[in-house]
């Protein structure tokens, strides 16, 4: 795949975190909790002040909404925004899982224009350009076909605020739980995402996910042919409480459970 300037910035920027996230693998570091049941470790900051200061060097007046910087306000995207995870699925990280990731989404006007998705112990790299195609390790790919709940295997995760009012989020699971193949639920929703580009995944679904953990992930899903929304079938938004993604061809199907749940 061909893919422009923006694109190779971002590419670089995810290898160079990898190297980061890898050097403390499974090593002693420090880490401490910025809210309930969310840790943020010395690799987080370190990844992400390595993809600041890479994107910065290329791109001086573009501005960056980073994970482990936001003061929790909203920000428009108007412009160029690069939009970043230095460390989805932190917890797996800690724990030695090899289940996480680096996530840079870049958009202009709202509009996602690229996502790269990098497992740095895997050695898999996701990307997308808008129009262009979703590929894994430089083979294009595309999402499944399977076209009923019973033969699906979906995704999805819990947000730190499950605890706040588990109960509906819990029956959504189970209640998915006997309409499908298969559930698995990884710890990363970026990855969950690009997964479900490239047909592991027929589906995803989770809610209270930011910007950053989806960004580069719907891209993805779209330039894969694939369909996102929120819970409800709308148009999907950066800001979204809710995210569906599938192949499209089941996502009425995941809509029909989804839509039960109320979010505040």
């Amino acid at each position: 795949m061909k893919v422009g300037i923006y694109t190779t910035v971002a590419v670089e920027a995810a290898f160079k975190a990898g190297e980061i996230l890898k050097k403390y693998y499974r090593k002693s570091f420090e880490y401490h909790y910025k809210g309930y049941r969310n840790p943020v470790t010395q690799a987080d900051i370190e990844s992400q002040e390595e993809i600041k200061r890479i994107i910065k060097s290329n791109f001086k007046n573009h501005r960056i909404l980073a994970e482990e910087d936001w003061n929790e306000g909203k920000v428009d995207f108007d412009g160029f925004w690069w939009i970043i995870d230095p460390l989805d699925g932190t917890v797996n990280f800690r724990k030695g899982f090899p289940f996480f990731c680096v996530s840079i989404a870049l958009a202009k006007d709202q509009e996602i224009l690229l996502g790269v998705i990098y497992l740095p112990i895997l050695d898999e790299l996701f990307l997308a350009e808008k129009g262009q195609g979703s590929y894994f390790n430089d083979r294009k790919i595309s999402v499944s076909n399977v076209d009923t709940l019973e033969k699906s295997v979906l995704a999805t995760g819990f947000s730190y605020a499950l605890v706040n009012n588990p109960d509906p989020h819990i029956e959504l699971f189970k209640n998915l739980s006997v309409k499908t193949e298969a559930i698995r639920r990884a710890g990363s929703a970026a990855i969950d995402l690009a997964y479900t580009a490239m047909g592991v995944f027929d589906g995803f679904w989770e809610f209270d996910l930011k910007p950053w953990d989806t960004a580069a992930g719907v891209i993805l899903v779209k330039e894969a042919n694939g369909k996102v929304s929120d819970y409800y079938g709308n148009e999907f938004s950066l800001w979204s409480k809710t995210i569906v993604a599938s192949n499209g061809k089941i996502h009425d199907q995941i809509i029909n459970h989804t839509k039960e749940v109320k979010i505040e």
